[in-house]
């Protein structure tokens, strides 16, 4: 799977978004992280290693507790990608609305 694939794949899910939210204000435990879900520990923990992972966040353990970073650089290919095709879709929806003006004329 393409590492873009893999960014996509990671966020399609909103539990994993949310998480990705957090982690962009600061870095987290993933006991943290997991406050705010009705989910257990272990399922925060999985959804953190699709993350891992896809390469959008680190994790290190320090002892017994897992300390988590986003990593911004998976998410700037995404961008780039999602950029290129809005100007393409904006240009082709440019084009079909000058032809209808240019028909109403």
């Amino acid at each position: 799977m393409s590492s873009l694939d893999s960014t996509f794949a990671a966020i399609a899910d909103p539990t994993r978004r949310a998480l990705l939210l957090h982690l962009a204000k600061r870095d987290a435990t993933i006991t943290d992280l997991a406050k705010p879900f009705a989910i257990s520990l272990p399922a925060v923990s999985k959804h953190i290693s699709v993350l891992e992972n896809a390469g959008l966040i680190e994790r290190k353990k320090k002892g017994r507790v897992h300390h988590c970073r986003m990593l911004a650089n998976p998410m700037k290919e995404a961008a780039v990608w999602i950029n290129f095709y809005s100007r393409f879709w904006g240009e082709k929806l440019d084009d079909v609305s000058t032809r209808r003006a240019r028909k109403s004329t």
